[in-house]
């Protein structure tokens, strides 16, 4: 009773039975305040005649006299008092007050406990509190997006645990929700939600709020946020306007923060979830059921009721052509003439090497542009270091490796005549050496020299067992393919046999005699 708060209209009252002549004792009794300070307040409305008849004093002139002062203790004096100029202009800043008290030790050695620093920004914020009005939206116009962390699924036929995300879309007007549990927040994701959430709702609000997601905003801005590609496709497609929050200023979608909290905290706790897919089914049935029949705080009516009766009806009409998904991204052609995308390569022209191009993606197809110029289209990889290349993509060099393999120079050198056919049978023979570019060398010699004069030169360099590209080349260069082959002159004759009788030959008769 002694430290409890005493309000003036309190005091009033006491004054008021102190002149019916009730005592400390019978006053106390009532609760309004103990005897000792019942005593108190008798002897100074004596002093100020208050006992009097006439009218009993108003707040202002209690509080003169029994309201205690707001002076701080001079006695106790806070650790904090020689930085509070320093931490009033932090609090300014919209800086914590766990960081404050970490910048206080590391810079000024502050000794003070955090407890302190607490209070003092919070005396601080006291001075100048935010005052903030409650946005009413009419039906049909708006809806707010958030993503927020999602439970941790073990499936139960392989196994494996994964994280997941919750996707929530609320419509402001009704409250009714469409949540989704995702694996992950990549920019497909994200369309895809928006899909199925238009769909669940069989119409699209006129207004998508949102926050700063990369998956939509790729740069965050209080004034001039640049939207996501993909996402300002989606929003034509289906006609709404994508409305961002400012930067960390949640508090504007307060809705949807709402809702991904009661998802968390409604849904999720004490229940079993098999697969990914069953958790959806579950969640599903709780949003139609649960979260849509319940009274909601605010409104005090049920959400699937408000959006049955009211906002169903002006909500604006899906389109008649399914709006098609594709996520934009730039992409960069490295020196092997692909660009990566999810960990798989698409081709692009050997010209393009180092430049950025747009990438767009569909559930089937990935397409690159440069500026609105169609380069090529791909069919969609899904497994990691996947690659798809189109030959006329790649160098003319590597091209013709690649197409002039050992089948096409086998058949080109039949053609050209037996010798040459010969040749690279015999290079390709080779089990040590690759001879590829040797044989199409020796094939492409052809062009220039003639298929009459590349026959000769293999047939020279097969005589004299010269199985080498260089030296057909040199053949053809000196013109000696268009000398006869004949026996080398220069070959020395082998010695005839000898016939006369050796010095120290024996005998069979002398050897026997031994």
């Amino acid at each position: 009773m002694a430290k409890r708060r005493i309000e003036m209209y309190e005091y009033r009252q006491v004054i008021h039975r102190i002149r019916q002549g009730q005592s400390d004792r019978a006053i106390a009794k009532m609760k309004l305040m103990g005897r000792l300070k019942c005593a108190s307040v008798r002897l100074i409305a004596q002093e100020e005649g208050w006992l009097n008849e006439g009218p009993l004093p108003d707040d202002q002139q209690l509080a003169k006299l029994f309201e205690a002062p707001n002076a701080p203790n001079s006695t106790q004096i806070s650790l904090t008092q020689p930085h509070e100029a320093k931490i009033e202009t932090w609090v300014g800043q919209g800086i914590q007050a766990t960081t404050i008290y970490r910048a206080l030790v590391e810079q000024f050695g502050f000794i003070g406990s955090y407890s302190s620093v607490r209070r003092r920004v919070q005396k601080i914020r006291a001075k100048n509190p935010k005052a903030s009005c409650v946005l009413e939206f009419a039906p049909g116009e708006a809806t707010q997006v958030d993503f927020g962390s999602g439970p941790t699924i073990t499936d139960v036929f392989t196994g494996a645990e994964f994280k997941t995300w919750v996707f929530v879309m609320t419509l402001c007007f009704s409250r009714h929700m469409y949540a989704e549990i995702v694996t992950d927040q990549k920019v497909d994701t994200w369309l895809a939600c928006h899909r199925r959430a238009f769909e669940f709702f069989n119409g699209v609000p006129a207004r998508v709020i949102i926050d700063n997601p990369k998956c939509a905003i790729t740069r965050a801005c209080y004034r001039d946020p640049k939207v996501q590609r993909s996402y300002g496709e989606l929003a034509e497609g289906y006609g709404f306007i994508i409305s961002p929050c400012p930067p960390r200023e949640p508090q504007m979608k307060g809705r949807v923060e709402s809702g991904v909290k009661y998802v968390k905290k409604n849904f999720m706790p004490l229940r079993e979830l098999r697969t990914l897919s069953d958790a959806n089914e579950q969640l599903t049935r709780w949003v139609m059921q649960t979260a849509g029949n319940r009274t909601h705080g605010t409104t005090h009516q049920k959400p699937l009721t408000m959006f049955a009766e009211t906002e169903k009806h002006l909500l604006k009409k899906l389109p008649d052509v399914p709006v098609q998904i594709a996520t934009w991204t730039t992409v960069k052609v490295h020196g092997n003439c692909h660009v990566q995308f999810e960990k798989a390569y698409y081709s692009a022209s050997f010209r393009l090497v180092r430049q950025q191009l747009w990438l767009k993606a569909t559930d089937t197809t990935v397409s690159l542009y440069k500026d609105l110029e169609l380069l090529a289209t791909h069919r969609r990889l899904r497994r990691a270091g996947q690659r798809s290349t189109v030959d006329e993509h790649m160098p003319p060099e590597a091209l013709a490796y690649k197409m002039q393999d050992p089948q096409w120079c086998l058949k080109q050198a039949e053609e050209i005549g037996s010798h040459c056919h010969r040749m690279i049978r015999r290079l390709f023979s080779n089990k040590v050496l690759d001879n590829l570019r040797a044989a199409q060398g020796i094939i492409g010699l052809g062009k220039k020299y003639g298929a009459t004069r590349l026959e000769a030169a293999c047939a020279r360099a097969l005589f004299f067992e010269n199985i080498r590209y260089r030296a057909v080349k040199s053949i053809l260069q000196k013109g000696l393919d268009q000398i006869p082959l004949r026996e080398p002159s220069n070959v020395i004759p082998l010695a005839p046999s000898y016939t006369g009788k050796a010095r120290f030959l024996r005998t069979q008769q002398e050897r026997g005699q031994q």
